[in-house]
């Protein structure tokens, strides 16, 4: 999306198609209606490049970001200083939506983006352990289906989610239908919509918080 990141071996290495995930939320953010101005939260942000992404192109949002590992929150908050973004995005460190505990974000999110690990255990043990040799595992692994953080995440985010707020996932190749169950298991979100690259693969799927 236009910026330049540092990256390291303790950070997941931001992919070309992850600008999809970048794009559609930001187009989101630019439709919805200002005001005091919007609140974003990040999770499992890797090497920060989606929070800076947004933080660089959505003037007068704040950005929250998070991610479990000492290596990609040392990369991510590199990057915001690198960018000038200090002021606006924010970089914290736990398990999901712990990291946020006691700052008052609940029921006020806007928007949240998540580019989780989405390879299964097994695969990534197999045919795809290449992806290991220069980044972390927990930027990769998904647990047994590949959507263990999915899981994880569109159950936590009820919680920020302002009414109207709006979850957006990055999946793996042909998830679409099992992340959208997800959603719709919940009972607490709304059509879930879906995003297709240039090759006609659903890679983004979002919902909004009813």
């Amino acid at each position: 999306m236009g910026l330049e990141l540092e990256v390291g071996p303790g950070a997941f290495v931001p992919r070309t198609e992850t600008e999809l995930l970048g794009e559609t939320a930001l187009e989101a953010l630019r439709a919805r209606p200002r005001g005091a101005g919007h609140r974003v939260v990040d999770m499992c942000c890797g090497s920060g490049n989606l929070a800076c992404a947004l933080g660089s192109y959505a003037q007068g949002a704040q950005i929250w970001a998070s991610d479990l590992t000492d290596g990609a929150v040392a990369v991510a908050r590199r990057n915001v200083m690198r960018l000038g973004l200090e002021a606006s995005v924010h970089v914290g460190q736990g398990d999901l939506f712990a990291s946020f505990d006691g700052i008052g974000l609940e029921g006020t999110i806007d928007l949240i983006t998540c580019n989780p690990p989405y390879i299964s255990t097994r695969r990534l043990e197999n045919e795809r352990n290449t992806l290991l040799v220069h980044e972390p595992r927990e930027a990769f692994d998904g647990g047994p289906y590949g959507l263990s953080i999915h899981q994880r995440v569109v159950s936590e985010a009820q919680a920020f989610l302002r009414p109207g707020g709006v979850l957006f996932f990055e999946i793996g190749l042909r998830q679409e239908r099992q992340v959208e169950m997800l959603f719709r298991r919940t009972g607490s979100y709304g059509a879930v919509e879906m995003r297709r690259d240039a090759v006609g693969q659903a890679r983004v799927v979002f919902a909004s918080k009813l």
